[in-house]
């Protein structure tokens, strides 16, 4: 009984970082704050929002009550799926004047689209709700016979490496985390990248940033929503799991300026990673952190079953990975390179870093409650599962990656790691759910010792935060990080001073 009470109380630690619940009551900007764009147009505040001064102790009595009620949807599924979309549309330059909308006739609302209907309040303008039920289709996919399907990819050669004893450095000191502040909003209304009126941009998330050369980086989003989009939270019709954009901006203390982004039509950002967008087959494809060697840009990614009712969680088919030989434009999926989900497997969600001879990966489990795992591979095995050397207990070995042991304590999710050369220290930062935090921990080496966490973000002041994603061109002085803020849905740049 002992160990069911101690789980319960875990989850619920758990589900209260997920919706925000902090343990302080610092303000991080001020309630009535907006970032506005150098063209006046408003954006969103990603802080706490107190209770107005004498407002009302419970909440107001909603118009409607809705009550959800599920019932079966059998969607057949082809399997093998169609081939992946890769039309392509140059990105034609953007205007000399940046308030200048390129695509007016496809992004800018007229009135009309803006005016909502109103109702009175209750039934029969009675002080009760109505009560309406919505049906809720519970998707069961039924794989029928598909198409030809991809080319198949030829096999790499076994190139399993023999079990190498390593050894864990000292520790060093917990990171120094000093001033913190946001920056810039990166996307959506009101940024002044103005991704919803460039690419069709509204909502998204992450941003996951790596060098593709010298002088650019890519940056990676999740889910992302167009001009029907409204907050709070992911939605819309204008569905497309991931997108990709490029920045040579090399001054972030302004803000990360957005170059282009990767099209498949005139100012709508593309898909670039495929998904069959299907609940409880390929919900899908998130993309978790992503790297270049030579001229071949790589993106590991998850594969979403579906998400979960309880927030913060979901459950994935494989975590896998993907490449482009065209600076991003076009990707490949490994049909190798990929974990399969086999009774809660590591490496679901993983963070790869190429760094000297080797591509260090850490990853965890789906959802937000894993601990983290550690694998390396030479750099030109990266596409070769079997080159791959997990630590355990202080050796590298090519075993399951299901036994690769954790190098720190505490659960962990949405990880992002840097090699800092000028240090010599190794970066991470991830949420922590249990501790309502996105922290920072350093180490000399990938397999550790850790640090300590330093908070980065308490979601006292950023209640629904999460992300934390480092920009490769941080310093071990200055670090930027985009952060995500679930209600707004948008990205937004951080800096945090290390002392």
């Amino acid at each position: 009984m002992r160990a069911a009470v101690g789980s319960a109380s875990c989850a619920i630690t758990v589900f209260a970082a997920s919706v925000g619940f902090g343990t302080t009551t610092a303000q991080a900007l001020p309630a009535d704050w907006l970032p506005t764009n150098s063209c006046g147009e408003e954006g969103y505040n990603p802080a706490k929002e107190p209770p107005s001064e004498g407002g009302p102790l419970l909440p107001s009595i909603p118009e409607t009550v809705h009550v959800p009620l599920t019932y079966p949807e059998f969607v057949p599924v082809p399997v093998p799926g169609p081939p992946a979309d890769n039309t392509r549309v140059p990105q034609a330059p953007l205007p000399d004047d940046p308030c200048a909308d390129p695509c007016p006739d496809l992004t800018d609302k007229t009135d009309s689209d803006d005016a909502g209907s109103s109702g009175s309040s209750g039934s029969d303008g009675l002080p009760f709700p109505r009560i309406q039920i919505d049906p809720i289709p519970e998707t069961i996919p039924i794989p029928i016979p598909g198409g030809p399907g991809p080319e198949p990819q030829p096999a790499p050669a076994p190139d399993v490496h023999p079990a190498e004893p390593g050894t864990l450095t000292p520790a060093v000191n917990n990171p120094a985390v000093g001033d913190v502040r946001l920056v810039s909003q990166v996307t959506g209304k009101g940024s002044e990248n103005r991704t919803d009126k460039r690419w069709q941009v509204n909502g998204t998330d992450l941003g996951i940033i790596w060098e593709t050369k010298p002088g650019e980086v890519a940056v990676a989003f999740g889910d992302t929503f167009g001009s029907d989009w409204n907050p709070p939270g992911a939605n819309g019709e204008d569905w497309r799991s991931n997108v990709l954009g490029h920045s040579s901006d090399t001054d972030l203390s302004d803000g990360m300026t957005i170059d282009s982004m990767v099209q498949d039509s005139r100012c709508h950002a593309a898909e670039v990673i495929d998904s069959r967008h299907v609940k409880n087959f390929e919900t899908t494809t998130i993309p978790t952190s992503g790297f270049a060697i030579g001229d071949r840009q790589f993106m590991s990614y998850m594969s979403v079953k579906r998400w979960s009712i309880v927030p913060g969680m979901w459950y994935t088919n494989y975590g896998g990975i993907a490449y482009s030989d065209d600076d991003g434009q076009t990707w490949i999926k490994s049909q190798h390179a990929k974990w399969e989900n086999v009774f809660g497997a590591r490496f679901q969600v993983s963070a790869m870093v190429p760094q000297g001879d080797y591509v260090y990966m850490f990853g965890t489990p789906n959802g937000r409650i894993g601990t983290i795992g550690l694998a390396r591979v030479p750099t030109d095995k990266v596409l070769n599962p079997t080159a791959y050397q997990y630590w355990s207990d202080g050796t590298w070995t090519p075993v399951s990656q299901h036994l690769a042991t954790p190098i720190m304590s505490g659960i962990a999710s949405e990880l992002s790691a840097r090699y800092d050369e000028v240090s010599g220290k190794w970066q991470m930062s991830y949420l922590d759910p249990a501790r309502g935090a996105i922290v920072l921990r350093e180490s000399a080496s990938p397999q550790g010792a850790w640090s300590d966490g330093s908070v980065l973000i308490d979601t006292s002041d950023y209640p629904k935060a999460y992300g934390g994603f480092i920009h490769p061109w941080s310093t071990s002085e200055d670090l930027y990080f985009t952060m995500s803020e679930w209600d707004s849905y948008n990205v937004y740049l951080m800096h945090a001073k290390l002392d």
